[in-house]
């Protein structure tokens, strides 16, 4: 969501800042701002447009500044506006102090009537604001920036990242992380502070990860850390192996089309360890995967969005394949409600950056349940979540900056397959023979996925009948049905036709009202043992007047029919077959929100790290 970029340095970083935070435009968001120090003045620009706007702007004033800070905010407390954008200032008495907040403060309207009450002007309709003015204060009785943010955010309520400017000590920035991402990176006479690695890749690759409660101060010649309890601390510095050009387009004409295409190489990496190995073990999840695994006799899976679609689709190759009784949880539902904690429970979390709010409170909330053996399937090896697992597999995807998620998915699901595969044999549930034709069909993947991808003109000419739709359906069965489901995530996040995804065994009990000339049905069509009763349903749809647009496997031997259209893709891959039929559904919505105009890696009202509530 929302990003961060500071800087103290011995050199002009105002160019630092904004690109930066030009490198977390893909995080998504609806204002943004800098602010800097000048001699003993704080100055700030602010814009309600993009990046671009913000440069030209700094451009104009011949901006210089050698410490700041710059943000890009997706609005949750008051409406994308000048006034609410950040930074937000507290100025009194002569002491300017300065903040850009990523998160929510949940006690912020106590702490604004505490500070009100002081004589603090409100500007903004911001929770930010409070803990600027609250920082303010505690600085004027005496206490240096650092000291400040220390003991203010010890009655912050909630999930945030900070970073603070002070006219007083015009040389440093002083940072504070609880529940949302915060790292520092260090280079030569300067150091950073952001939100993300890719925005400071381009200027040092050593980084420094912040942990729960750290308030850290930086400056041009370098960096002081406090813990939770006040504690001087040391972090180790990691050398981050992200590419500086890993966010270029290249020939490709948006993020999430060069994403999908980059599918069978992210594929092919996460699960390299795998596929040149002639056996499966334990321990590509940690050291003490093979203790764990052999006592857990439940899985439960907590993930939102489409990782939870992922983990919808392992539950089913968890029960059929290793035999585990597996519940697959919304995460923003499960720690709200009462659970019943399951003794030999495993939790698997899943998500893409490692951050998202919801997933680590549920993982929280499932520890603090009893439930201690926990596993995250993550492609961020620094995060949270990462952090908090006892078993870890990184899904090596790389870079994923289209807000809709590509290949973040397909590498979920690998790496869910390989972890079922493991089970299975720790359950003598997997025969040798099963063990080789598995790893055969793993290093296969990739090339099948590029034999899928060669399909791409042909969904390109259906995209131009579904284009000015305002409604479709989409149908599955099995372990196609959470496919089905993802392929209409995927339409309605990026050109915003309304979709649904039904078991397609469930039109007769309502959904078939819907169907007409005017709604496209799009199916995902295998040819498993459940294509004989699909293909009944599809008739259900041709009975009606309804259009099908069916992805089917070559072998699958549909037959032509007026209103269905069938494309397709390869022999049937058996358990594999998700990870295939997701692709044409990925360059549906692609293609469809292409035609329509709608800014295809930036959709509305959507940011790709989701880390706050």
């Amino acid at each position: 969501m929302c990003g961060i970029v500071g800087a103290a340095s011995s050199r002009n970083i105002v160019d630092v800042l904004i690109g930066g935070i030009r490198k977390l435009e893909y995080r998504g968001y609806d204002s943004t701002g800098i602010a800097y120090v000048t001699g003993e003045r704080l100055g700030r620009l602010r814009s309600t447009g993009r990046v671009v706007h913000l440069e030209a702007l700094a451009r104009k004033k011949n901006l210089t500044a050698q410490t700041g800070l710059a943000h890009t905010r997706w609005a949750t407390h008051g409406v994308p506006s000048e006034a609410n954008a950040h930074p937000h200032f507290s100025q009194r008495d002569g002491l300017e102090i300065g903040i850009v907040h990523n998160g929510i403060v949940e006690n912020h309207e106590a702490l604004r009537a505490h500070m009100k009450a002081k004589g603090y002007r409100f500007t903004s309709e911001t929770d930010t604001e409070v803990m600027v003015h609250h920082v303010h204060s505690l600085v004027a009785t005496g206490l240096s920036l650092f000291k400040a943010v220390q003991k203010a955010s010890g009655a912050w309520q909630g999930a945030y990242a900070v970073g603070f400017v002070s006219n007083r000590e015009p040389n440093i920035v002083v940072g504070a992380r609880k529940g949302s991402p915060l790292l520092v990176g260090r280079g030569k006479n300067e150091n950073f502070l952001a939100s993300d690695a890719s925005a400071l890749i381009a200027r040092t690759r050593d980084m420094v990860y912040l942990e729960e409660g750290d308030v850290v101060e930086i400056r041009p010649d370098g960096v002081s850390i406090c813990d939770a309890r006040g504690k001087a601390a040391k972090r180790s510095i990691t050398r981050s192996g992200l590419s500086a050009d890993a966010a270029d387009l290249g020939r490709y004409q948006h993020y999430m089309q060069k994403e999908i295409f980059e599918q069978p190489g992210a594929i092919a990496n996460t699960l390299e360890m795998v596929i040149s190995a002639r056996s499966l073990h334990p321990n590509l999840f940690g050291a003490s995967a093979d203790k764990i695994f052999s006592k857990i006799n439940n899985i439960l899976i907590l993930a939102c969005g489409t990782s939870y679609h992922a983990g919808m689709v392992a539950r089913y190759w968890l029960e059929a394949i290793a035999g585990i009784p597996t519940t697959v949880e919304i995460a923003s539902e499960y720690r709200y409600r009462d659970s019943v904690a399951i003794k030999g429970t495993l939790v698997i979390t899943i998500s893409q950056s490692g951050e998202t709010a919801d997933t680590l409170a549920a993982l929280k909330h499932a520890q603090s349940q009893g439930l201690k053996d926990t596993l995250t399937i993550c492609n961020v090896p620094e995060s949270a979540l990462i952090r908090q697992s006892k078993l870890r597999f990184l899904t090596r995807a790389g870079p994923e900056i289209g807000v809709a998620s590509t290949k973040a998915f397909t590498t979920q699901l690998a790496a869910l397959f390989v972890l079922v595969l493991v089970l299975a044999k720790q359950r003598k549930r997997l025969s040798g023979k099963q063990e080789r034709d598995f790893l055969k069909a793993l290093r296969h993947l990739p090339r099948a996925m590029e034999s899928v991808l060669s399909i791409e003109p042909k969904v390109a000419a259906w995209a131009k009948r579904v284009k000015n739709k305002q409604h479709a359906l989409f149908l599955g069965r099995g372990v196609h049905f959470p496919i089905a489901m993802e392929g209409a995530l995927k339409l309605k996040e990026i050109s915003y036709i309304h979709a649904e995804a039904y078991a397609a065994g469930e039109l007769k009990h309502g959904p078939l009202a819907l169907v007409d000339a005017d709604m496209p049905v799009i199916t995902v069509a295998p040819n498993d043992q459940l294509l004989e009763k699909l293909q009944s349903n599809m008739q259900e749809v041709r009975a009606r007047g309804g259009e099908l647009y069916v992805f089917a496997d070559r072998d699958a031997r549909i037959a032509k029919a007026d209103r269905l259209r069938t494309i397709a893709l390869m022999d049937h891959a058996g358990p594999l077959s998700p990870i295939l039929h997701v692709i044409p559904l990925q360059l549906l919505a692609y293609h469809v929100a292409l035609l329509r105009g709608t800014d295809v890696d930036k959709p509305r009202n959507l940011a790709k790290s989701v880390t706050v509530e």
